[in-house]
């Protein structure tokens, strides 16, 4: 077993609340006895851990920022709360109320929030079926529960700003978020992920749970823009309980190594789910989305739609699975992934999966890979637009509808010039984009 594979080991010996101690087990129970998943593995089998060092280390929570970097002081316009490397900066967050949210660092919860922890934590997911969450779990120090009360609607969105740093020596950072949303509620919840200047060699093991209970209502997003040498293994795991609605978004910049587990369980009838996502790799770095909607129950709906564009010599892999149990009858799920190659040498792996063992159901999945359309191309060439711009536009116009369609404006205020920079060299590139 490598040095890797034993940290959770001496990890797991540092003092804990008592009420975690059983959460932790099970996950290190797990971990102990499993092998790092290798290509052979089906889950992997395009994506390679090389990346993932023997010599990270814990981060010692004893980094305190005075200020964050410019690009990230302006927030969502809600609730803010900021950590580094996992450790909770409070003079860099903003905790006004949020009406109808209250959220709870886990070593802050007091006896009736920690009984609620424990009964919900990993209550969307089993760490059996997916090992890094179990990494997770067997290094549970802390973590964030967010509640969002029943019946009421959130009037601003809760923001958590993840940061590593990792400027002087390899680090590993836990990121584990808890949301309860209560009967009837609504509610918007922002998860950004960044790297700190100088930051290298981090790695993050990012796991989140979304639980929406009767008639409940969330908009999730996740925007990951960590460093080029950062490594990022994660998931999201939601469970919808009966009328439920989850519009969940994910945006990934590229990095040496980015792999996320999306899995939304439809537990309850007439529960909806809107998945929808965009991956941006370049130079050398590699994003994996592996996706699974579970409609176990009759009269359920769900629509997914990813969109990757790889440059360079980037590879992308998109594995996006529908599974309709006997019992969901009267399903409706889509599921769509399209991708723009503007590289001879960038790669994407697509595998949409339908697994259907229900009769009365209607389904449809595709994808679709391609490169910049010669015909648009040549179209913008002949009114004067040039080459180098009118890559940058068609480019952007490939996922624009996925960042119009947003419902949080400060997000998208936040987007567009962030992408801009992204495909253009100069601003006079992506002067039509903002």
């Amino acid at each position: 077993m490598s040095s890797f594979m034993q940290q959770p080991l001496a990890e797991a010996s540092r003092q804990v609340p008592h009420w975690l101690q059983s959460v932790q087990a099970r996950g290190l129970s797990f971990w102990k006895e499993a092998d790092l998943p290798t290509r052979r593995t089906e889950n992997w089998k395009y994506t390679g851990l090389k990346a993932l060092r023997d010599d990270y280390q814990l981060a010692d929570g004893n980094l305190i920022l005075d200020a964050l970097p410019e690009p990230l002081v302006q927030g969502f316009g809600g609730a803010r709360l900021v950590f580094v490397d996992g450790v909770y900066q409070p003079a860099l967050s903003n905790t006004s109320s949020v009406e109808g949210v209250s959220v709870c660092r886990f070593e802050d919860a007091d006896e009736m929030q920690s009984a609620k922890i424990a009964e919900h934590l990993n209550g969307g997911l089993s760490v059996e079926d997916h090992l890094f969450a179990a990494l997770n779990t067997a290094t549970l120090r802390d973590g964030v529960l967010v509640e969002i009360a029943a019946n009421t609607a959130a009037d601003a969105p809760v923001e958590f700003l993840w940061l590593v740093s990792a400027a002087d020596a390899p680090t590993a950072a836990n990121q584990r978020l808890l949301v309860l949303s209560e009967t009837g509620s609504s509610a918007t919840v922002v998860e950004h992920f960044a790297s700190l200047e100088n930051a290298r060699d981090s790695f993050c093991n990012g796991l989140t749970e979304l639980m929406l209970a009767p008639n409940a209502k969330l908009s999730h997003y996740r925007i990951h823009e960590e460093s080029g040498s950062a490594v990022h293994i994660g998931g999201v795991h939601a469970r919808l309980d009966r009328d439920a609605q989850l519009e969940s978004f994910h945006l990934a910049l590229g990095s040496v190594l980015k792999r996320f587990d999306l899995v939304v369980n439809h537990a309850g009838p007439g529960a909806y789910a809107s998945l929808n996502g965009v991956y941006l790799p370049r130079g050398d770095e590699h994003i994996d989305y592996h996706s699974t909607i579970e409609h176990a129950v009759p009269h359920c709906s769900s629509d997914e739609i990813f969109r990757g564009i790889i440059a360079d010599q980037a590879t992308a892999v998109f594995n996006g699975r529908i599974h309709i149990h006997p019992d969901a009858q009267k399903t409706r799920a889509e599921l769509s992934n399209r991708n723009l190659l503007t590289s001879p040498e960038a790669t994407v792996n697509s595998k949409p999966e339908l697994e259907i063992y229900a009769d009365d159901v209607q389904c449809a999945h595709g994808t679709t890979v391609a490169q910049l359309d010669e015909t648009a191309m040549h179209y913008m060439r002949t009114r004067g637009v040039s080459q180098a711009e009118a890559e940058v536009m068609l480019s952007f116009g490939f996922i624009n509808e996925l960042i119009d369609g947003l419902g949080l404006e400060s997000l998208k205020s936040y987007l567009r010039p962030l992408l801009a920079a992204r495909f253009a060299r100069n601003s006079e590139l992506s002067r039509h984009l903002l």
